[in-house]
């Protein structure tokens, strides 16, 4: 029963990492979560420290752990492998993804539609995380898609400051789209190529605004 509710904690708190419910530099107190689950602080503890072990969380003194803060040398690292296997993932879903899946890929879009129409910032994003993850477990290559969840865990809580600025915005779903009409066409290169833009054109809009904070 233990086990099994530490893996409960586990996938809840992995799935906020990459839906962006954290923010960069958080703590998180076991003690603190545990009283919010209602539960003891050791099933809280083993999530989080397998969370540590997998680079999403940091541990730190006093028995808390921190979302790692984002630095433009580390979001620039992780942006350069994300768009080569990312790009892959896509490519070689296009070609095996089911239309049960396409199906569900639309509905994040109409979601993440209304989402930004409404400005609600977690919807988008939870939106967002399930499009992405949705598409790339389609290219079934169990491998490829550990490597990619495990550089999302360490990014997602930084796609918060999308909403820096209200007219980026506007673009937030563009990409998406057309990397659903090319699915739907079966053109893997054509669907690579828009989630390759979708992710320089975002990365390089977060890069900037390390830039300026580091300034």
């Amino acid at each position: 029963m233990a086990d099994n509710l530490q893996d409960q904690l586990y996938q809840q708190i992995r799935e906020a990492l990459l839906a962006g419910r954290f923010q960069p530099g958080e703590r998180l107190k076991i003690r603190g979560l545990a009283a919010a689950w209602g539960t003891s602080p050791m099933p809280v503890r083993g999530a989080l420290q397998r969370l540590v072990a997998e680079g999403a969380l940091e541990g730190e003194p006093q028995r808390s752990v921190r979302v790692p803060a984002m630095t433009r040398e580390r979001f620039q690292q992780l942006f350069e492998v994300r768009l080569s296997l990312e790009g892959l993932a896509v490519e070689l879903a296009a070609s095996r993804i089911s239309q049960a899946e396409l199906e569900q890929l639309h509905g994040c879009i109409e979601r993440m539609e209304v989402a930004l129409e409404q400005r609600d910032v977690q919807a988008y994003l939870a939106d967002n995380s399930q499009f992405h993850l949705c598409l790339y477990r389609a290219c079934a290559n169990p491998i490829l898609l550990r490597m990619i969840e495990s550089l999302w865990l360490q990014v997602g809580p930084f796609f918060n400051r999308l909403f820096t600025q209200a007219d980026l915005s506007l673009r937030l779903n563009d990409f998406h789209e057309q990397a659903f009409k090319a699915l739907q066409a079966g053109d893997g290169k054509a669907a690579r190529q828009a989630m390759e833009q979708d992710l320089s054109f975002f990365g390089q809009f977060l890069l900037s605004l390390l830039d300026l904070e580091q300034d």
